[in-house]
């Protein structure tokens, strides 16, 4: 039997009111950030894989929540149709790279075929073979092309990843996030980490490096992934727009129809509100 995979030593978490504070610092810089992307054209592309339960998912919410999605996409892809599995593996990736101005952030990517496709056996060992000798060139040709790309790995230990399998059971919003798939990576821990070693040791690049994030505390993890990318992005703050809010007109002779012409959605709020002050 292999030998279990050693727990990694306790975090202590990053205070909830710091986290916080520092998590707004970085959100307003990632939005100045973006201001450059759009206007200087420049075409990011940053990856986020690791372990289920990992924490992907909470950070690239933190990043996206507050910039324009005009400019910025999350693909997040669903297990290839017929004719995407008829394609060459790249083909549907590469449709959804960055375009001029734009921010796209992968929720997995073309890795899946050297992690769970290798450990599920949804890939032939001549397809693992051939990903592993043509990804380093790919991202050798997008980083030529001008695209700036980062690649995270987010790690999480096997004891808190199975406290947050058994967190999401419990919680009916995040219920959906346990696959069948999900759960075999519990049984298939060692196998996944065989073929995190392996993709490193034929990824992990010096144009192309793999980014290690430790994330078994949440907060941490995002605070230290977004610090980094605000950093690997040679952006520079631009002159914010004077932005004159003009004075609203004085009403002409404008009539609002009668308000029972309109469907309004039942006051729910309005009904709590009641409940409570009967209550107190």
């Amino acid at each position: 039997m292999a030998k279990k995979s050693s727990t990694k030593t306790s975090v202590r978490p990053v205070p909830k009111r710091l986290y916080k504070a520092e998590l707004k610092r970085l959100q307003i810089e990632l939005v100045e950030m973006q201001r450059w992307v759009a206007k200087s054209g420049a075409r990011v592309l940053v990856i986020f894989e690791g372990r289920d339960a990992a924490g992907k998912g909470g950070a690239i919410k933190r990043v996206t929540e507050y910039l324009n999605p005009r400019h910025a996409r999350v693909v997040a892809l669903d297990k290839p149709s017929k004719r995407e599995r008829g394609q060459w593996y790249f083909q549907r990736y590469i449709e959804r790279l960055p375009g001029k101005g734009e921010i796209v952030l992968m929720d997995r990517s073309w890795y899946n075929r050297a992690g769970v496709e290798r450990v599920m056996g949804y890939c032939t060992e001549e397809q693992y073979q051939r990903f592993l000798r043509q990804v380093p060139v790919l991202e050798q040709h997008l980083i030529e092309d001008g695209i700036i790309l980062i690649k995270y790995w987010f790690s999480v230990s096997d004891d808190e990843q199975q406290a947050r399998f058994l967190a999401r059971r419990e919680d009916p919003m995040k219920l959906w996030k346990l696959s069948s798939t999900d759960l075999e990576s519990i049984r298939r821990w060692e196998d996944y980490s065989r073929a995190k070693d392996a993709m490193f040791a034929a990824t992990d690049t010096p144009g192309s490096p793999w980014w290690v994030v430790e994330s078994d505390d949440k907060r941490s993890a995002r605070v230290n992934a977004i610090s980094h990318l605000l950093e690997s992005i040679p952006y520079h703050r631009l002159d914010r727009p004077k932005i004159a809010i003009p004075d609203r007109p004085e009403a002409d002779d404008y009539e609002r129809p009668p308000i029972e012409q309109f469907r309004y959605v039942p006051d729910i709020a309005a009904q709590l509100g009641k409940k409570a002050a009967e209550s107190a």
